[in-house]
């Protein structure tokens, strides 16, 4: 999965190729001068299994191979920790991060802490909040243009825990101490350019002004920008960064006024906001509306398009549920009266409602649950949506997925590592042997397999993407193997995982975790909804498998296990087969 491991190799490196001439202790993670604000980290390793490994002089478990990943609390600081087995010994340095910011010695702000932090644009009228982190009872304020807003201590609240925690089981907030932390907010209600704000801060009869890192400016609203999206899918999220949810990306070519900007981060009028470097902006044009009347469509003979012709193209968003898939047109307003579409293989009725103001929404009742990919893209200014058919199946029981298209994706590869085992041994090297053997068992099923790598070379995400897109497979199945942020429990947590993202793609990462679980005796870990580069495609169900932890010492143990990946391999083409029989 995602490379959690840095690879640091310390002793002799033992890979399935080389053969040591003598007994060595490796500690892969982490490496010494690690830093980290988790509570706690694991250490993942191996030496002969004879004799015992002590890290601090306390004995650690280990695997029959003589692998550990045992886990130890750590302090602020510099921790220091010495491995140890028979004559070998390594000295460890891990450094312990405060997560939370340091209050300032002095009269002084926090380093980092003034907020806006970069250039900023509202509305008029549009609620603005300030933030400093200072010294505790000292008095806070913010001075724009002629205004002065006074910024106040602000009670305890939670701190959220990262995604990540999700697959640790540890995902509760814990409270947070709001110890100098400041805050206050203001309006403006006309367009100007406030330029940047100035904080003050008192404390013991001294004050210090500081001037802010971003600028304020509120818009005019008879003069807002459009801009219009220019790579074929904009990123369209819920806030200002790529901390935020993703929601259905854009077409190239969509259009809509911008309501907002933070750093570099529009806001567009419907509410979602797109990175500038991803748009351009429109001299002189108005407020994207239009209106819709009549509603097209053509069968091709393996997809349905949709065709919606509008004035300008104006922002979409997909909502998919079990037999319905639902679009919806930002700034529309409809007058439409006639939508032709005669019987058709996939759609059983289309259904269409003016939801708000400017808010048209189109309901595709299909006639099946199993949904098989979407594309979407604008005609000039014309929406197209292609719903995809279902695909041919093979009548045979030996040969049901003759015809059957899969893209098969061995992650990472070249530079891209992935995670590591105790013995070094590389994610994207397993990844590439299961799936070559998991395509061998498709293709005697009678599957058309595509591969995004056959060897060790670096594919990124957008070219794995972009296969998918392009190869229009029946599904996509991305194969990796996992392991765990710092503060997992290595040595307990293992098991076979799914990952979905579009609902058409639960059916199959349900059906696969259940089968293969069963089918092989492995541990459950778990189904995840999860925003990920291989869920994330529309073209086709598209799942990503994590065959089982490459930071587990016993289950690594089997992850390299010829016999044992000629199984998994086998469980999951048996699997693929067995739900394309349920949901034909």
């Amino acid at each position: 999965m995602k490379n959690l491991l840095g690879l640091v190799i310390l002793g002799c490196i033992l890979t399935s190729s080389v053969t040591l001439a003598e007994p060595s202790l490796i500690v892969v993670f982490p490496q010494t001068n690690y830093q980290t604000s988790a509570q706690k980290i694991f250490f993942l390793g191996t030496a002969p299994p004879d004799g015992q490994v002590l890290i601090n002089s306390k004995p650690i478990n280990r695997s029959k191979a003589g692998h550990f990943s045992p886990s130890f609390p750590l302090q602020l600081g510099e921790n220091l920790f010495t491995v140890r087995h028979q004559n070998q010994e390594l000295k460890i340095k891990v450094i312990g991060l405060n997560a939370s910011p340091e209050l300032p010695q002095g009269v002084a702000f926090a380093k980092d802490s003034l907020t806006p932090a970069v250039d900023i644009a509202r509305l008029p009228g549009e609620v603005i909040c300030f933030s400093a982190i200072a010294p505790p009872n000292a008095n806070v304020s913010v001075t724009l243009a002629n205004q002065t807003i006074a910024l106040l201590p602000q009670p305890q609240q939670a701190q959220l825990p990262s995604n990540l925690a999700a697959l640790t089981g540890q995902n509760q907030p814990h409270a947070q101490s709001s110890v100098g932390n400041y805050q206050g907010c203001t309006a403006v209600a006309t367009a100007a350019d406030l330029g940047k704000p100035q904080f003050q801060l008192t404390l013991d009869g001294k004050t210090i002004t500081q001037s802010g890192s971003g600028k304020i400016e509120i818009l005019s609203r008879s003069q807002l920008p459009v801009s219009e999206v220019t790579v074929e899918l904009g990123v369209a999220r819920t806030g200002p960064s790529t901390d935020y949810s993703r929601l259905t990306p854009l077409p190239k070519g969509t259009r809509a006024t911008v309501t907002g900007r933070e750093g570099e981060w529009l806001r567009l009028d419907y509410g979602a906001w797109i990175n500038s470097k991803e748009t351009r902006i429109l001299p002189g044009a108005v407020p994207p509306q239009t209106i819709i009347r009549s509603v097209g469509y053509r069968q091709l003979p393996s997809a349905t398009e949709i065709v919606f012709p509008l004035q300008v193209p104006v922002p979409v968003s997909v909502q998919q549920s079990e037999q319905t898939l639902a679009l919806t047109l930002y700034n529309t307003t409809a007058q439409t009266d006639i939508i032709r579409l005669d019987d058709n293989p996939l759609i059983n009725r289309l259904d269409w409602q003016q939801e708000a103001p400017g808010q048209v929404k189109y309901t595709f009742n299909l006639k099946k649950a199993q949904q098989w990919g979407y594309k979407l893209r604008y005609d000039g200014t014309t929406l197209v949506l292609a719903l995809r058919h279902p695909p041919k199946i093979g009548n045979t029981r030996r040969k049901l997925l003759a015809n059957f298209k899969i893209v098969l994706d061995p992650g990472h590869g070249g530079k891209e590592s992935g995670a590591s085992g105790p013995t070094g041994y590389l994610e994207k090297d397993v990844n590439l042997v299961v799936s070559k053997l998991l395509r061998d068992e498709l293709v005697k099923r009678g599957a058309t397999v595509v591969m995004t790598r056959e060897d060790d070379k670096e594919v990124s995400l957008v070219e794995r993407q972009a296969i998918i897109s392009q190869e229009e497979p029946a599904i996509a199945i991305s194969i990796h193997h996992n392991s765990l942020p710092d503060n997992g429990d290595a040595e307990k947590t293992k098991g076979f995982g799914t990952f979905w993202y579009h609902p058409q793609a639960h059916s199959l990462a349900i059906f696969l975790q259940n089968y293969v679980v069963k089918k092989l005796g492995r541990p459950h870990y778990g189904v995840f909804w999860n925003n990920l580069a291989l869920t994330r495609p529309a073209a086709a169900p598209s799942v990503l498998l994590e065959l089982g932890f490459m930071s587990n010492p016993d289950e690594f143990e089997q992850v390299v296990n010829p016999e044992e990946q000629k199984k998994m391999a086998k469980a999951i083409a048996q699997g693929i087969t067995e739900w394309v029989r349920s949901v034909r």
